[in-house]
């Protein structure tokens, strides 16, 4: 299998571009409009058709490249069932399956850090690696205090959801502020500051203390995203 991640050191974003082979359909996951270009010499560089973009969730730190991936290569633009963003060509709901040559990615509703975040498990039937945006980060767990998000949606999404699935999935997010570019359910399940050993209580409890600054972006990222990073 191609794989590829890409780092925007801006907004610390991970982009994840997958193929099953070269010459085949590709899907690229969390794309930044400030890095298209990167994205798109790496398609033409690999032979790939680019089939899919996804965005787990409306970004607040910057501004997606859905739109003008979509402009270049014309793929199908997905975001889960309660966007807003009404730019997307499909809504995708939980159990659902985004599928290419050789390449299953199933829908995972995992609001938290926002009440429209999906995750998605690359190829169910045996899993391999689970993409959770930012409800579920290394060593750590998206913020839940704008964007309809809820700490104890969070939890129930972590806890409930992506904690179920098997210790070996490797774990890639939306985001890292620390060097780190995976990790795993298992070590997430076991190691995670903010999770192991944690009540649900004592999670929201650090979730509502965090007190963090509003992104700088967000005022401009939020309704650009809602355009597909076209407005």
């Amino acid at each position: 299998m191609i794989f590829r991640q890409f780092f925007d050191p801006v907004s610390s974003t991970y982009t994840y571009l997958m193929a099953s082979g070269h010459g085949r359909e590709a899907v690229i996951i969390d794309p930044v409009k400030e890095q298209a270009h990167h994205y798109l010499a790496a398609i033409r560089a690999l032979d790939l058709k680019l089939i899919r973009a996804i965005d787990t969730h409306t970004h607040a730190d910057h501004i997606t490249a859905l739109g003008e991936l979509r402009d270049a290569t014309g793929c199908v633009t997905i975001m889960g069932e309660f966007t807003k963003a009404s730019c997307v060509s499909e809504q995708i709901r939980e159990g659902e399956q985004v599928k290419l040559d050789g390449i299953i990615l199933q829908a995972i509703y995992t609001p938290g850090h926002t009440d429209e975040s999906f995750s998605f498990l690359l190829n169910p039937a045996k899993p391999e690696a689970v993409f959770t945006g930012d409800v579920l980060l290394i060593r750590g767990s998206g913020r839940t205090d704008f964007q309809g998000g809820d700490p104890h949606k969070s939890w129930d999404s972590i806890v409930n959801k992506l904690f179920l699935l098997p210790d070996e999935v490797t774990v890639y997010p939306g985001h890292d502020y620390k060097g780190w570019n995976a990790s795993s359910i298992g070590e997430e399940r076991h190691h995670n500051p903010r999770l192991a050993g944690k009540t649900e209580a004592e999670y929201v409890a650090i979730m509502n203390g965090l007190n963090l600054p509003n992104p700088k972006l967000m005022d401009i990222a939020v309704p650009a995203n809602l355009a597909c990073g076209n407005a």
